[in-house]
């Protein structure tokens, strides 16, 4: 079988859809408004859906990771924006290096775990 695909979409949860919507533009992640309870956010080919709806054991247990070209400056740009200050349950964790290469860690206000990294060059 040969995979023609362009791109996966996971589908992640809310705990409070407008708040989630708000933290994930202040992110940078540009909104599409899909219906009145989903929306596709986007930033260069990346996407992924956000709903307006909330199971504990499945946001507790998501995880994404986002790959990027830079994550010290990923985590300098982070920072800046205080996300942890603006929206109850956000927790940043600091960069930390692997054999693979470095990443850090972002919780949205919903409790999703974001892994943010960079892979070594070979």
């Amino acid at each position: 079988m040969e995979h023609r695909a362009k791109s996966i979409r996971p589908f992640i949860g809310a705990k409070d859809f407008e708040v989630s919507r708000s933290f994930y533009r202040e992110l940078s992640f540009k909104e599409t408004e899909i219906s009145p309870d989903m929306s596709v956010f986007e930033t260069g080919t990346m996407a992924f859906y956000l709903q307006d709806y909330y199971n504990a054991d499945w946001v507790n247990n998501t995880m994404l990771f986002m790959e990027v070209d830079d994550v010290n400056r990923f985590w300098d740009d982070l920072i800046s924006l205080n996300l942890p200050a603006k929206y109850k349950n956000v927790r940043l964790k600091p960069i930390v290096h692997l054999d693979w290469g470095s990443e850090c860690f972002i919780h949205d206000p919903s409790g999703i775990l974001w892994h943010v990294g960079e892979f070594k060059q070979l």
